[in-house]
């Protein structure tokens, strides 16, 4: 999926045979739905319009955010930041012997 640099292959302009584009078109479509209802849980699904799936030259799948405003971008920075720090905090507290 990625060249030695780490960038993504080009999209799939055309289709070449042999090459299993719908399997991860399939995956992208998926990933790309449940990114959907979790901005829309949060109220930020008008903030990604152009959000869709894709598929790369490789046939691996791709999700496009699409072009979003700077306030996009950062709610879903911090969006991030707090579940990933509510997270640890839950693994911590789990961690913890009883009435420390």
């Amino acid at each position: 999926m990625t060249d030695r640099r780490g960038v993504i292959a080009k999209r799939a302009e055309e289709l070449v045979p042999g090459i299993p584009y719908v399997r991860g078109w399939s995956r992208a479509h998926r990933s790309a739905t449940t990114l959907a209802d979790k901005l829309r849980a949060l109220g930020l699904d008008t903030d990604f319009p152009g959000l869709k799936p894709d598929v790369n030259v490789d046939g691996d799948g791709l999700v496009h955010l699409g072009t979003i405003r700077p306030e996009a971008a950062q709610l879903l920075a911090q969006t991030l930041v707090t579940g990933l720090t509510l997270e640890l905090a839950e693994r911590l507290a789990a961690q913890r012997p009883p009435g420390s």
